[in-house]
């Protein structure tokens, strides 16, 4: 699975209609009302705000007033197949007065996607463990180079030492440290 870096606009013209993606990086469902009221602000006489998303495995998308299957199942169709997740794309559509037809819709609009997605920085995500590693402080200096490369998140010195710390494959501590698996995330890496 993959996933955008950072917001990112891109604009097409079709037929002189002007089509405006608009890409974001998203976690949660719930992102996707304020950012639909974002891109409305912004572009305030548009025709149509058509959108699809996906988080794992929940998605949708909206035709906003386009013919049935013409917006956002194209949209969401483009994100399928680049197996895109954790992210949200508005295409915002100002009518140029030359009617496009269902297939020209269609193609518009999975064209700005694609188009869109070859412009932004693109993300690997990958699978891995958050763990809680914990040692004595004479295998600091082992568990630190063993870590170098790893997504630390916390560090804490008491007694022990101990390290939260995202790890892709646990097997890079070779059974020399004892740690304990809080659950499971994904991370990004570069494509």
């Amino acid at each position: 699975m993959y996933t955008i870096q950072n917001t990112l606009e891109y604009e097409l013209i079709v037929k002189n209609s002007r089509f405006i993606a608009i890409l974001h990086p998203i976690i949660k469902e719930e992102q996707v009302k304020d950012l639909l009221v974002n891109a409305k602000a912004k572009y305030p006489k548009a025709t149509h705000y058509t959108y699809a998303w996906r988080i794992g495995v929940k998605e949708k998308s909206s035709d906003d007033k386009e013919p049935s299957g013409t917006a956002g199942i194209p949209i969401l169709n483009v994100l399928q197949k680049q197996e895109m997740t954790n992210i949200l794309v508005i295409i915002v559509r100002y009518f140029g007065g030359i009617k496009l037809g269902t297939g020209g819709l269609i193609r518009a609009y999975s064209t700005t996607c694609k188009e869109a997605l070859k412009h932004s920085t693109i993300l690997k995500l990958v699978p891995a463990k958050k763990v809680i590693i914990t040692t004595d402080y004479n295998k600091i200096k082992e568990l630190n180079h063993l870590l170098q490369n790893e997504n630390i998140l916390e560090k804490n010195f008491a007694e022990e030492i101990s390290y939260t710390v995202l790890l892709e494959n646990e097997s890079i501590l070779n059974g020399k440290f004892s740690y304990e698996v809080l659950g499971e995330e994904l991370i990004t890496k570069n494509k």
